[in-house]
């Protein structure tokens, strides 16, 4: 099969470096990110009037105000919608990445529970691969999605579970009813870490992040070109509007990567199901 060859106009490289760029932001510490996307941001874009005000000078500047002020107007406002957007998809998402652990955690419980239906000579088996599985959760798969990825070493131990609980042979209607209990939650248990496998990757598309930067530089960039006699006070307010559009990069930044960064979510769920119900290992 012929190699794709990169074609004129192809965005998929700029699409992996966007995404490269906010993993990379969001594994930062909380306080180094903010430093970065907000504060030396917001500084940068209060340059701009100055620059401008310079090459331009304030008679050429102020006879475009009327004009400019009303195309400003519309630019901000799809800017906003187009920004608003994003922070609610993030949360929305971010929201959804900790239903999928606690869900995850949930069917977990029900298998240990439902465990004590099997004959006693399964039963351990079963016992020990879901501590496995859930000890490796923590373990191995959190370090692993906080890079994007996901931990071969708990996708063999919940492929364990699988074997565990295939070796059971049902005698009765009793045990079968236990059987497909088991297996449905094992089901459910493999839906919840596939969806925070998927949303570890990233929740903003590449495209939205591409326009969501282009989008901020030529609103920031579009108020440089007015003509306020007090330079100062047009300063400042580019320098509020920044801050403002920053801030709320910076919270999609953060809740892009769910289990990346100071704000992630936790295995707790899965932990707490490890401490209070996995059966004492025998000494």
């Amino acid at each position: 099969m012929a190699q794709r060859r990169p074609q004129a106009g192809d965005t998929s490289g700029a699409h992996a470096r966007c995404h490269g760029m906010t993993l990379w932001l969001s594994q930062l510490p909380l306080w180094l990110s903010a430093l970065l996307i907000v504060v030396v941001m917001t500084g940068l874009t209060m340059v701009g009037p100055y620059l401008v005000r310079k090459i331009f000078g304030l008679d050429r500047l102020i006879t475009n105000n009327e004009v400019a002020g009303f195309k400003f107007a519309v630019l901000g406002v799809i800017y906003a919608v187009l920004l608003g957007f994003a922070v609610i998809v993030v949360w929305e998402r971010f929201r959804d990445a900790g239903a999928a652990v606690t869900e995850e955690a949930a069917a977990a419980a029900s298998i240990y529970r439902l465990s004590p239906g099997v004959d006693a000579a399964h039963r351990p088996a079963i016992d020990r691969a879901l501590s496995h599985y859930l000890e490796s959760a923590g373990k191995d798969d959190w370090p692993a999605m906080d890079r994007g990825k996901i931990s071969p070493v708990a996708t063999q131990a919940l492929t364990d579970i699988y074997t565990a609980v295939l070796a059971v042979s049902p005698n009765n209607t009793r045990d079968e009813v236990v059987m497909q209990a088991m297996l449905n939650q094992l089901t459910a248990m493999t839906e919840g870490r596939r969806a925070r496998f998927e949303l570890s990757g990233g929740i903003v598309p590449g495209v939205l992040w591409l326009v969501l930067f282009f989008g901020a530089l030529l609103t920031l960039s579009f108020t440089f070109f007015f003509g306020a006699k007090n330079l100062f006070a047009q300063t400042l307010m580019a320098g509020m509007l920044a801050a403002v559009i920053f801030m709320a990069l910076f919270m999609v930044v953060a809740l892009d990567h769910p289990f990346s960064g100071g704000i992630r979510v936790s295995a707790e769920p899965l932990e707490y199901v490890l401490r209070t119900l996995a059966p004492a290992e025998p000494p």
